[in-house]
């Protein structure tokens, strides 16, 4: 593989610009946080049970439904994502119910979702 585009031809440092990006960068904690978020939502089921989601409010059996599995295999992974606080349930009767955590969440698939999909359509390329 051709790795002349990969690295720098000379060692230079832009200290102000490693300045002002090193005040901005995220703290360890936070980045371990985002990283546990993204790796949840590598998983198709979960993305699934996501894009379920972003429709409203859904009980276990109407995930499994749609997403053609047991209630036990939909439960654990809403447990992933609830103790992601990616998704957040309550209790109505013997049923209970789920939804995205909150608008964030919603965004964060949508979004995904958009830049997934721009590679469908070509791209105009502006002069």
């Amino acid at each position: 593989m051709d790795k002349q585009g990969d690295v720098c031809e000379v060692n230079c440092l832009h200290e102000e610009v490693v300045a002002r990006v090193q005040k901005e960068m995220v703290d360890e904690s936070s980045a371990a946080r985002l990283a546990e978020t993204f790796k949840a939502m590598g998983d198709l089921t979960r993305i699934k049970i996501i894009n379920a989601l972003s429709q409203g409010e859904l009980c276990v059996c109407d995930i499994a439904f749609l997403l053609g599995m047991s209630q036990s295999a939909i439960s654990h992974q809403l447990r992933v994502l609830r103790n992601l606080k990616l998704v957040k349930n309550r209790k109505a009767g013997k049923i209970v119910y789920y939804s995205l955590d909150d608008e964030h969440i919603v965004n964060l698939f949508k979004q995904g979702l958009e830049h997934v999909l721009e590679g469908d359509h070509p791209r105009r390329i502006e002069a």
